[in-house]
């Protein structure tokens, strides 16, 4: 006769793991990834009349961006020759994008919630945390590419959008700088401006080169593993992120480039915002249908859980947000219709994961370091 209730065996915390130590050796930068998800999730909860909510999710996404830095730390502390290999493995560096993209998440709510919760002061601390944020996501952006060039082992039948992750940190930083810029002195919006724009020219176009080589990949090697089906969501993030950099910074760019004598530039700037974060909003469209069919094609055998599947979250999080965007500037009813569905999609997406993070951490099952084994 099945248990109608639990055994102690499974409600016992990390059951999975030898030790509690575990928790820290197997620590991996995956889980910044539960960060980038959630604080996507307080940043389109407004959208749905849910600031409150929003602030919530928020603050929570703060406490596991600090708990996660501590683990992390200890990791290095406590394991230093084992979390070292991770430079050497294929897949698990790629998340060490993760950390930047999840600093700059957080970044994009301190104006709203930090100054709700703390006072004004904190407006301060924008502009220094997104140098540091700006720094490793360029150090990402061009060390494990260069890692991935000498010492890494990879291959087309194995890759995946996990390429990804490194590059887009990049432009993740510069959309967060859109949003810093109208808070920001006039002679700090200038600087923050045209750096945002070279941290977008340093991102987009080479996810785009990593994209066509995800296309031929699939076109000839057919679909990743049943482990790695989140995956193909990824190639999401980039279009939606670049697109909402872009219009962000075309809708600074007027006011700006005019203080500094360059008001031609800046009406120049504003339109190609608007164009371009339309026509990487298109080119997100086709992913997004893309993704649905495939992830249609996995459900038919099942997809295991692991950490992978916050790569549903924080891609969709962004591509909603570029959309509302354009529903702002174009005003277009079905540019907000869509938008707001895409955020409630993301809420469902976000309880599910959540839910299955929640139970994967309390058995322990999710602290594996793949590098270990390498």
């Amino acid at each position: 006769m099945p248990r109608l209730y639990p055994s102690p065996m499974q409600l016992r915390p990390l059951q999975h793991l030898d030790s509690p130590r575990e928790v820290i050796r197997q620590f991996t930068p995956n889980w910044f990834a539960v960060v980038m998800g959630t604080g996507i999730l307080a940043l389109a909860l407004p959208t749905l009349g849910a600031p409150g909510l929003g602030q919530g999710v928020w603050l929570a996404s703060l406490l596991l961006f600090a708990l996660f830095s501590v683990l992390y730390a200890l990791r290095w502390l406590c394991y230093f020759d084992q979390a070292r290999r991770i430079f050497g493995h294929a897949t698990v560096s790629m998340f060490i994008g993760t950390i930047p993209m999840a600093l700059a998440t957080l970044l994009n709510g301190l104006p709203s919630y930090g100054v709700a919760l703390w006072g004004d002061g904190v407006r301060a601390l924008m502009l220094p945390i997104w140098w540091l944020d700006v720094a490793m996501a360029l150090a990402c952006g061009v060390v494990i590419p260069y890692l991935m060039f000498t010492r890494q082992e990879h291959s087309i039948d194995r890759m995946t959008a996990v390429w990804l992750l490194p590059v887009v940190a990049a432009e993740v930083a510069a959309a967060s700088g859109g949003l810093m810029i109208p808070l920001l002195p006039p002679a700090d919006a200038y600087v923050v401006l045209i750096t945002s724009y070279v941290l977008w020219a340093c991102s987009v176009p080479v996810a785009l080169s990593i994209l066509v080589i995800l296309l031929l990949r699939m076109a000839v090697h057919k679909l990743p593993p049943r482990d790695m089906a989140a995956s193909s969501w990824l190639a999401l993030g980039p279009l939606g992120t670049g697109a909402l950099g872009l219009l962000l910074l075309g809708q600074d760019a007027s006011g700006v480039f005019s203080a500094q004598g360059l008001a031609e530039v800046g009406s120049v700037a504003q339109g190609v915002g608007v164009i371009g974060g339309l026509l990487l909003w298109g080119l997100g469209l086709w992913w997004l249908l893309l993704a649905l069919l495939i992830l249609g094609r996995y459900l038919r055998d099942g997809i295991p859980f692991n950490l992978g599947w916050w790569a549903f979250t924080f891609p969709l999080g962004v591509y909603a947000l570029a959309t509302l965007a354009l529903a702002e500037v174009l005003g277009l009813a079905f540019f907000s219709r869509f938008g707001e569905l895409l955020v409630v999609a993301l809420v469902l997406l976000w309880l599910l994961v959540m839910a299955g993070t929640l139970r994967g951490a309390w058995r322990g099952e999710l602290f594996a370091a793949p590098c270990l084994s390498h």
